[in-house]
């Protein structure tokens, strides 16, 4: 059964574009786990741009479901997650004039502050996956680093179509296996969404999807626990 993170940054977007107090991210999640989210995923950027240090707090003290904690590694935000202890810590890039995360970390320099993040979380009992490209040098190097889990990025899955989508799946898939050769849990995400969803819930070894944007965007016209629930349906469906 392949688990489904719910990403509810983009219900803070709306809350932080009136600077208000609603919609409430943590009420979103509430409602996400009774539609049947395995995990809840937020990702505190340095900005502050839509999830708050609040909703952190609020967050970790009331999901049942594991808790997905995504962040750059400045050590500000490192410690921040060390302090509420989350289930998960997914290492992700992040540049501030991005619309939303546009890659997936460039593991090659091996990078002290990268290592040093890794650690920190791990120490705090954390444990620890990496938002990488499907590339089998960034899956080999996320094993030596030591996580415990990789989240292929599939952004240009999501954009290409038609034949491209066809490679860009079949690129998903052989990065896939070597995710799974190298003993490393093989969760993927970014830009998926009803329609395109399934060829990836159907990779073997697939455990957990994370999809923010269009369960957020279905959830306008149906509601956070039915767009939940027909997500999770169309993963674990043949």
């Amino acid at each position: 059964m392949v688990e489904l993170g719910v990403n509810i940054d983009h219900v803070a977007t709306l809350r932080q574009a009136r600077r208000t107090v609603e919609p409430d991210p943590v009420a979103a999640a509430v409602l996400a786990e009774l539609g049947g989210a395995d995990s809840i995923t937020i990702h505190l950027r340095e900005d502050r741009r839509h999830i708050q240090d609040r909703d952190v707090r609020v967050l970790a003290e009331t999901l049942r479901a594991k808790f997905n904690f995504e962040l750059s590694c400045a050590p500000e935000i490192v410690q921040i997650a060390c302090s509420v202890r989350p289930e998960q810590a997914t290492l992700v890039p992040e540049k501030r004039q991005e619309v939303t995360t546009e890659g997936g970390l460039d593991l090659r320099p091996r990078s002290p502050e990268l290592r040093n993040a890794i650690a920190t979380l791990r120490d705090s009992g954390i444990s620890v996956s990496l938002f990488i490209d499907p590339d089998d040098q960034q899956v080999r190097i996320a094993k030596e680093l030591g996580v415990d889990a990789v989240e292929l990025h599939t952004g240009q899955y999501a954009e290409a179509r038609g034949q491209e989508q066809l490679q860009e799946l079949r690129r998903l898939e052989h990065a896939s296996q070597l995710v799974n050769d190298m003993g490393l849990k093989l969760h993927a995400g970014h830009g998926l969404t009803y329609q395109n969803v399934r060829p990836l819930a159907a990779i073997p070894g697939m455990r957990e999807l994370n999809i923010g944007h269009s369960i957020v965007s279905r959830a306008v016209l149906v509601g956070i626990k039915e767009a939940v629930r027909e997500m999770k349906l169309l993963l674990n469906t043949p």
